[in-house]
């Protein structure tokens, strides 16, 4: 799974790298490098209006539209912050989303937990990047509900795949980080085809131009954060990396 990850870059250096020529958020994220799970985020959709590239905001961790309050819309989010690709076409709470309402999540990079799967120590946290320094593209849904209030509510979840490469002695799952050149497709709010749109997530060598390297514990907790968090620590034998 994906639980935490890092997106630094401000709105204008998102809207050069990106292309995006659409609407963008009237407040700015802050920079963080240490994102958690209801917390707002980034997401790239094409707007429904005039296709343009529009960045918005939203809470990570999708919100069913069956749900009634607050309290259990809330409690959902934590379960809901991935969804997996094998299945997500099929699971109510992310097939309508899947089949309609696809974006992008701009990432630095992002964190993951070494189970018993590899050689390293479980729980080492270790941090993923692209070597050339752009942002990841993780593929994600995002949905809106309807709060008993009346407010609509905006959240998201991010694709994840099985681990390859690199990243498999790691854990087991990875993000699926969708190439530029299907980032049209995959937006296309009228493309609902689920086997084109399966299709859309496979591709050969999903680990091609990262990086990993371990990092230190702090990112554990929630309220540590700063550009430290992503810097390279040393494991002891015979945890190496490499």
């Amino acid at each position: 799974m994906c639980g935490r990850y890092a997106q630094s870059a401000s709105m204008a250096e998102l809207v050069e790298e990106f292309g995006i020529t659409g609407s963008t958020p009237e407040t700015p994220l802050p920079a963080s490098w240490n994102i958690a799970p209801t917390q707002e985020i980034y997401i790239l959709r094409q707007s429904p209006l005039n296709q343009q590239l529009d960045l918005a905001t939203v809470s990570w961790g999708l919100i069913g539209h069956w749900h009634k309050d607050w309290a259990n819309a809330r409690a959902s989010q934590s379960h809901a912050i991935n969804a997996r690709s094998e299945s997500i076409f099929e699971k109510p709470t992310f097939r309508d989303s899947f089949r309609k309402h696809r974006c992008l999540i701009p990432a630095d990079g992002y964190y993951e937990w070494a189970t018993e799967l590899g050689r390293y120590a479980p729980k080492q946290p270790f941090y993923i990047s692209r070597k050339d320094g752009h942002s990841l593209s993780i593929a994600g849904i995002w949905s809106s509900w309807v709060a008993p209030n009346g407010e609509l509510v905006e959240t998201a979840s991010i694709i994840t795949r099985e681990a390859v490469g690199i990243l498999a002695p790691i854990h087991h799952r990875m993000p699926v980080i969708m190439p530029s050149d299907r980032w049209e497709s995959w937006l296309n709010p009228e493309n609902r085809e689920v086997e084109e749109l399966k299709a859309l997530m496979e591709f050969s060598e999903p680990e091609r131009g990262l990086q990993v390297h371990a990092v230190s514990s702090a990112v554990n907790t929630v309220a540590n954060n700063g550009p430290t968090m992503t810097d390279e620590v040393t494991l002891g034998e015979p945890e190496t990396l490499f």
